[in-house]
């Protein structure tokens, strides 16, 4: 052992602050890469809503368009069944 105690505390105080500091830092690249994902999500998120809005339309047009077929077809229907009668 050595004939003076050393006082590490000095030492412990950098340590502690060398590595608060390194944390702040990877915290810092933690946040920003973050930041640009969800951005990036947010982007999918609004192409999604768009994709489905646009579905949605194609839908509805093509529900409408096989309403009025099967309707021509009923009143077909209802045409030959009163002319057989």
């Amino acid at each position: 052992m050595a004939d003076e105690p050393t006082n590490a505390v000095l030492q412990i105080l950098i340590k502690i602050q060398d590595s608060i500091s390194a944390l702040r830092s990877e915290v810092g690249d933690f946040k920003r890469g973050n930041e640009v994902q969800h951005e990036r999500m947010e982007g999918l998120i609004r192409k999604q809503r768009r994709d489905w809005a646009a579905m949605m339309i194609i839908i509805r047009a093509t529900v409408s368009d096989f309403d009025e077929r099967v309707n021509e077809v009923v009143e077909r229907v209802a045409a030959l069944e009163k002319y057989k009668s």
